[in-house]
């Protein structure tokens, strides 16, 4: 359900002018019902000054009435056709302050690991700008040389379904436009299968054959080998020098 702006603002007001529940008001705004609790005894939003939601179009006096007069009873927040839409904005997403720092060190790791992904992607998957990602592509950015690669999963500013999401997207384009060979292709699974397949024993390229190698056909060619070699008597049986002189 939507919830009004100024949620504070708006309990404050609500508490101070209604003998709506605390209840009501917490689950309207969005806030838990002991903060509404701590609003009604001064603890909580000390200084807050209240936002009247039926001057500022976002409750009826008729709604507030009916939550007034039944406990059980939900506030709506009136229909603005005008902000129909809203949650549907197109454009890079919003990234809290503490976590804008990480973002080189974000690009950076799609930059390397996920060369597929356009700039647009990554803009809108970590919420930064395209200067800055062909700075960070380039290696021209201010800060290159102290940027470390970090998955920006492990750092917050994505979900892994939307990360493999905007692989997969890209993944695709790419093989529609058919410059991907049949290995990337073959490549191409879902972060399950890929956990889920078994390692492949591989042998290493400088012993690939050995492994037709038998120990009797070392046998016998060791077998061959010696009936080649000549007997070491035979060199001591040459021909006598008087038998050349009767000659």
């Amino acid at each position: 359900m939507a919830k009004p702006i100024m949620a504070k603002a708006t309990a404050v007001w609500l508490v101070d002018n209604t003998t709506i529940s605390f209840k009501q008001i917490a689950d309207f705004v969005g806030m838990h019902e002991l903060e509404i609790q701590g609003i009604a005894d001064g603890d909580v939003a000390q200084g807050v000054k209240g936002f009247d939601p039926i001057s500022n179009n976002q409750l009826t006096q008729e709604e507030i009435d009916a939550a007034q007069n039944s406990p059980l009873h939900k506030l709506r927040l009136k229909f603005n056709a005008a902000a129909a839409g809203e949650e549907k904005r197109r454009g890079p997403r919003y990234t809290p302050l503490s976590k804008r720092q990480d973002r080189p060190a974000s690009i950076l790791w799609l930059v390397k690991f996920h060369p597929e992904l356009s700039d647009g992607q990554v803009s809108k998957l970590i919420g930064t700008t395209k200067p800055t990602i062909q700075a960070i592509r380039e290696r021209t950015h201010w800060n290159i040389a102290n940027i470390q690669p970090i998955d920006p999963v492990a750092l917050g500013l994505c979900k892994q379904s939307e990360l493999d999401q905007a692989v997969q997207k890209a993944n695709a384009k790419k093989a529609a436009d058919g410059i991907m060979s049949d290995e990337e292709r073959r490549k191409l699974v879902s972060t399950e299968q890929s956990l889920g397949m078994e390692a492949e024993p591989k042998i290493p390229t400088a012993i690939a054959g050995l492994e037709t190698f038998s120990l009797s056909g070392a046998t016998e060619k060791d077998d061959e080998n010696e009936e080649a070699v000549p007997d070491a008597d035979s060199f001591f049986n040459l021909p006598s020098g008087n038998d050349s002189d009767d000659e």
